[in-house]
């Protein structure tokens, strides 16, 4: 019995240590670093892309993954500053509507910068704490290429194909997420975004086309606490 005791006693002790080396895991003034993956799906709603191109030409924007993660600086134990990192997404430009199953129409890099605020729920030492937020993220757009469907739907030629530029753009975005911790410094982040954000595609044909794109953002990531 004095043994089952003692055992009980050390491992109350233990927990105690346990509840206080994580009392400052999530509180004011700590940093947070995490690596993972993002993963963006645009929901697009497009108009239509102007003559000589057929009436109701329409495009769709496929999803994209890359390695992401991001940096947390906790201003008070439940409001924080988060700033996302990612390497730039490659996104396929499909065409959709008139032309649709032409195929690619072409391709176009995306690097999103957003900084956000986040309430996280829960105290500091707690092990689950979700959150909810918002901010601002500018989309910007780079590397756009132009395929040959798309020369020969506009007007291009082999002498002077079909280039095109897309807009980037400042636009709201809204999260929920929740970070379970492991220990008071490694922990497993999970993140919903939505951001509404509406662009012009301008072809070198002078043609244009409207797209509300309004990608959804998941991201699953690993980090470390300061």
């Amino acid at each position: 019995m004095r043994t089952i005791r003692a055992l009980s006693l050390s491992f109350a002790a233990l927990a105690a240590l346990g509840a206080a080396s994580s009392a400052s895991a999530q509180s004011a003034g700590t940093w947070q670093a995490r690596l993972g993956a993002i993963h963006i799906a645009p929901s697009v709603s497009s108009g239509d892309l102007g003559p000589p191109s057929l009436a109701g030409s329409k495009i769709d924007v496929d999803a994209a993954t890359q390695l992401g993660g991001g940096i947390t600086y906790m201003v008070t134990d439940h409001i924080a500053v988060d700033v996302p990192l990612s390497l730039p997404f490659k996104h396929s430009i499909q065409g959709a509507g008139a032309v649709g199953g032409t195929g690619e129409l072409g391709t176009t890099k995306s690097l999103p910068i957003s900084v956000f605020a986040q309430y996280r729920f829960g105290e500091a030492n707690a092990k689950f704490r979700p959150y909810v937020g918002g901010g601002l993220t500018y989309a910007k757009f780079f590397k756009e290429t132009a395929s040959n469907t798309l020369s020969s739907i506009t007007g291009g030629t082999a002498d002077m194909p079909t280039s095109m530029s897309i807009e980037s753009k400042l636009a709201p975005t809204l999260i929920i997420g929740a970070v379970y911790a492991f220990n008071d410094r490694w922990f497993i982040e999970g993140m919903i975004g939505k951001t509404f954000i509406k662009t012009t595609t301008t072809l070198s044909t002078g043609q244009t086309i409207s797209t509300r794109l309004d990608p959804t953002t998941v991201a699953i990531s690993v980090g470390y606490r300061f």
